[in-house]
Formats: structure tokens, sequence, C-alpha cells
């Protein structure tokens, strides 16, 4: 029996989207935005020497194919990044889910492709309808909300955090993705009643086809607040089995890293972690050590995505992808034989673009375990198809194994 690592780099797209050019930040469309390529030209130009300098630095993943992807998503090459000849397989994965956002990302990833239109609120001051404003001051006990907008969550946490520490109003706000946020203090509106606050609102808006509910505490005083690792997102639940639920019902062990129990509401999941990045890197080592036989262990590491691409962070953003690669170098290191690995993203967030909000793009599949080669142009759902095929368990929906 084999098993199987999932693993999502959060946003970290690699151009090439047929569909871009439907996407918009601050008015202006998608077309051309590539997460991975800017960041290779930003540190070729020595524009990302924050706390690190020189080329973009990527061994291990260069040698699975991540390049060779990023070639094969938009025709343009960039050279002196990797092996002529990588050692595993990549492909460029186009989604076709409209949603440019983590479960528009994540389900059709597990197979199943978003069956609806998501609810996303207007760009409008106030934004949220009356009714929902009154549901939240019901819930909270407070005679009313602060924010009422769309918000970078650390500029209003900024703007707003003082004001919330004085009135006790809860911090309201959304983003171009299917969202509704609600920050609030740890310890002066407090962490339990926070969740509590969003899984009693969190019904209402899936009804609405809102696809998250997200808990943003904070901590800190005015001037130097600062988000914690507590965030919770209230996801609804995919509609019909998924990956997760694939493996699951063949009787197989489903390991969660990170966001991957939020976002897909723990169905078909038996345990999982959270944290920061590198708290998630030293869970999935010890999976990659002591997961059983037949299992999955599906992760997603969330801070290219809030750390560095909404916060249009070059230097950040590179940082963090030379860390990741040197810990799955590790990682690698320690695979068993008839083990697969699969790293890919949920969608892209160009540091170097417009706004702040996620970019349209394709993503990367590079592969361990599998052999050598390209595998091409596919779907996000071949993904699951193909994990399913690893395991020797049935699949759904619409993909088609790549192995």
């Amino acid at each position: 029996m084999m098993r199987a690592f999932l693993v999502v780099m959060d946003s970290v797209g690699i151009g090439g989207a047929p569909d871009a050019d439907q996407y918009f930040n601050d008015g202006r469309p998608d077309t051309g935005a590539n997460t991975l390529g800017h960041i290779v030209d930003a540190c070729a130009r020595g524009e990302a020497d924050d706390g690190r300098t020189g080329p973009l630095h990527l061994p291990h993943m260069a040698d699975m194919g991540l390049f060779h992807a990023l070639h094969l998503a938009t025709g343009e090459r960039r050279s002196g990044l990797g092996p002529d000849q990588p050692m595993g397989k990549w492909a460029a994965a186009t989604e076709t889910s409209k949603g440019k956002d983590t479960p528009s990302g994540h389900w059709e990833l597990a197979g199943l492709p978003v069956p609806w239109d998501w609810h996303y609120f207007p760009k409008a001051i106030p934004t949220f309808p009356p009714e929902i404003t009154a549901q939240v001051c019901e819930l909270a006990g407070t005679d009313g909300i602060l924010g009422n907008c769309h918000s970078s969550g650390t500029l209003i946490v900024d703007t707003l955090g003082a004001e919330h520490i004085e009135t006790g109003f809860p911090i309201c706000y959304t983003s171009v993705d299917s969202v509704f946020q609600i920050a609030a203090h740890e310890e002066h509106f407090g962490l339990q009643r926070l969740y509590d606050l969003c899984e009693a609102l969190a019904p209402t808006l899936h009804a609405m086809k809102v696809g998250r509910v997200i808990a943003r505490p904070f901590v800190g005083e005015p001037g130097n607040f600062k988000r914690t690792a507590n965030r919770h997102d209230y996801a609804i639940a995919p509609p019909s089995p998924v990956l997760t639920n694939w493996v699951h019902d063949a009787g197989r062990r489903v390991h969660a890293v990170g966001k991957i129990g939020d976002i897909f509401s723990m169905s078909g999941i038996d345990d999982v972690t959270r944290g920061g990045d590198e708290d998630l890197m030293a869970d999935l080592h010890r999976l990659i050590d002591t997961a059983e036989e037949g299992s999955l262990t599906f992760a997603n590491f969330v801070e290219f995505d809030s750390a560095y691409g909404h916060r249009r962070d070059v230097a950040g953003y590179a940082r963090h992808l030379e860390w990741f690669d040197a810990e799955i170098g590790k990682a690698l290191a320690r695979l068993r034989d008839g083990d697969l690995l699969i790293i890919t993203a949920d969608h892209g967030n160009d540091p170097t673009w417009f706004g702040t909000d996620h970019t349209r793009e394709r993503v990367p599949v590079i592969v361990a375990g599998a052999g050598a080669g390209e595998i091409g142009q596919i779907g996000f759902a071949d993904v699951a198809a193909s994990i399913a095929h690893h395991l020797n368990i049935p699949a759904q929906g619409p993909g088609r194994s790549f192995l």
C-alpha cells in the first residue's frame, strides 16, 4: 500500500490563466499577472534583497520541475533557473471554477469544481445588508460594528483597532473574495467570543453562498497591533464528496495540515493541526515519518498569501519561497518507496501586481515519486484523480489521472 502527500503553496501562481482578463485588481484586469515569474524577475534585478540577496534560489523544487511548469504556463523562458532535465514530473494546471479564492482552488484540486456562483459583497459603504449587520450586533451583544467595507485585514486593524478596544464593536470587512471577516482583539473582545460569533453567523451567510466567515483575532495595543495564528475559517461544506471523502470512505486515514480542516469543514478528515507555517512544516515532516500506509496528508501553507502576497511584499515572498524549498528538500530525502508527493497552489497573488487581491493564474503541479518528465496542461481536478489512482481508490468528478 502507498501514501500520498498533497502540499499547497497558497497563492504561488505561475501566470497564463486564459481567462485572466475577466478578473480584476483595482479595476485593472489580471492579464499578465505571474506570481512566481515576477518574483524571479524582481530577484534577478536586485529588487528583492531585503533579508536575502541575488537570484531566486529554489534548487529542490527546480529539480522537481517547478520552472519548467512556469514555462509551460506562459511560454516565457527564464534561463538559469534549474536543470535541463528535472528529476520529477511537472504540469501547469488551469482552474474552471469562477472564483480566484481559497475554497474554489482547493475544492477543485480535491476533485470538485465549484457548482455555483459565490456571493460577493459590493464595493460600497456600507458594504453589508442591514439585516446582516443587525444579526452581528445581536449575536455579539453590541450596539454596532466597525468597518462595514472592503479592506486589507492588516490595514483595517491598524486603523480601527483602538476604536474597537474602546467600543467593543467587532470589526467587519470583506474583500473581492466571497468572505465575511471579523477582526477582534483576543483579550479585550475575547478569542472564544469571536469564534462563537463567527460560528453562529456562518449559517446565514452560507445560505447566501458566501464562501467563508473568517475569525481574524489580533493582539497588542494601538500602534502595535498584530494578527495571530488563531485565525479560524467557517466555510461552506462541499456539496458532494471530494478527495478527503474518497480516501476516508475507503477506510484510510486523512491528515490535514493548516487551513485544510477549515476549507473542507472537516469532511473526511481524521485530524488537523494548525499554526504558523514553521509549525505546519514541522508537522508535515512528522507525518512523512509517521503517516500510515494508504493515507493522505493534505497540507496548506498560507503565509505566502497572507503575509506576503496581499501585502505586495516581493522580498518577503521570495524569502518564504527559499525557506519552503529548503524544508521540502529535507522532506524529499525522507520519503519512502511508494510515496507520492505533489506540490501545487490554489490561485495566484502576484506581489508585484496592482491592488492587494488574488490574481487569476495557472498553478504549478510538481510531482516526486512518479518518475520524470512533462505531464503537460491539466485541470485542477486531475490532481485529485491522480492521487486516487496512486492510492488505488475510486475517484469521482471530472478529473483524469496523469499518472
